[in-house]
């Protein structure tokens, strides 16, 4: 059994706002875990269904439509011959309704052939009442993730994408603390995950509201807004070279953000985030995600340059307050080549600019910060030696 701890990342499109909006009258009933969820693994997948457990998954019908909150467990085998890495799941409930699919990723994890783990599935969806019979809810696999980075699955999210990323960053993460601890001796390694341990606790939280459909680019700023020119973080081993951008700015929203960017590799690129801080008045920096991000169809060549446009505004706030935005900072997060390669910042970037404070640390980071809390030095030294 594996008994690695780690993020578990799920996605549910609208479908809290979807439920709120719904009738109160509602009549609240337990799962049957039998047949009220299918659990559909391709014949060759990698991963065998062990069991199911439902836990206190619940489903409310309100007026023509039925809540579904899913507290779900999944036990799974690694039925191939390389150790998984990293695993996405698509949960459904109907597929082109608001609020009727989402998704679960579990990165960060070293599943070896023959080893079972645990999958949980915590997600709201929403669904119009059953009519005829059958599962309320299908789970099907999108994508794992192996060790030599090798993937399986339809991707229909784009799972390798994100469980790539995420991998290479666990790489980097995994290599730090373990020469930390080579290098410098176990005392050391204790000081380095008490301060990832303070990082965690202290980094600021911002709230960011995203609506799509925000002033279209090149049409004209109202007089309440001001456009702001991003500043940029230089890390000088990126492959993709942010320019100049821009956003118009109205108090805590900003509205269609685009960066020109030029690839300095000498491979083309198919694919780019810019991570993006805002400061406000008072000077006080905050992750604001990723955006604007490449689209499905770029392909930029060596040398070349394109514009990343976002036609959306987002609005920011901290502890339910607006965020007065006074400068934007944006550095490049993620870059993935035309052959699939893909580059994130190295520690040496993330230390010698404010990313390492503000933005949140890899999920396996989290997870060998919470080994060290949890069980001490000795489960964490024990752990990197796996590796």
């Amino acid at each position: 059994m594996s008994t690695c701890r780690n993020s578990v990342r799920s996605f549910s499109a609208a479908a809290a706002v979807f439920a709120l909006a719904l009738p109160l009258a509602a009549q609240e009933t337990t799962l049957d875990p039998a047949n009220s969820v299918k659990v559909d693994l391709p014949a060759d997948s990698p991963l065998q269904l062990i069991s199911k457990s439902m836990g206190d998954s619940r489903a409310t019908t309100r007026g023509g439509a039925i809540v579904l909150d899913l507290h779900m467990g999944l036990t799974l085998r690694n039925a191939g011959f390389k150790h998984i890495r990293g695993v996405t799941l698509l949960v459904t409930a109907q597929e082109f309704a608001p609020g009727g699919k989402g998704s679960v990723a579990r990165p960060s994890i070293d599943v070896a052939p023959g080893q079972t783990f645990t999958l949980p599935v915590d997600i709201r969806l929403v669904r119009p009442v059953q009519q005829t019979p059958g599962p309320l809810v299908h789970v099907q696999l999108d994508g794992v993730l192996f060790d030599d980075l090798s993937f399986f699955g339809p991707n229909k999210l784009n799972s390798q994408r994100a469980l790539t990323f995420w991998e290479v960053e666990a790489q980097r993460d995994r290599a730090f603390f373990k020469q930390t601890l080579q290098a410098r001796g176990e005392s050391v390694l204790a000081e380095e995950m008490r301060k990832s341990l303070a990082r965690q606790a202290e980094r600021p939280q911002l709230d960011v509201s995203l609506t799509r459909n925000g002033r279209q680019v090149g049409s004209a700023v109202p007089a309440s807004d001001h456009v702001a020119q991003f500043a940029f973080l230089n890390l000088p081993n990126a492959p993709v070279q942010p320019l100049e951008g821009w956003a118009a700015i109205s108090g805590n929203e900003a509205r269609s953000p685009q960066i020109e960017i030029v690839n300095n590799s000498a491979q083309a690129v198919r694919y780019v985030e810019i991570g993006w801080l805002v400061r406000d008045k008072q000077g006080h920096e905050y992750p604001a995600g990723s955006v604007p991000a490449s689209d499905a169809t770029m392909l930029l060549p060596s040398g070349r340059r394109t514009k990343l446009l976002q036609d959306t505004a987002l609005r920011f706030s901290h502890t339910g307050r607006p965020i007065e935005i006074e400068g934007m900072t944006g550095y490049v997060s993620k870059v993935e080549f035309a052959d699939g390669r893909v580059w994130v910042p190295s520690r040496r970037d993330l230390d010698s600019s404010p990313l390492l404070r503000v933005t949140a640390p890899s999920p396996e980071e989290q997870r060998l910060t919470d080994i060290y809390s949890k069980k001490g030095l000795a489960a964490l030294v024990s752990e990197l030696g796996r590796y």
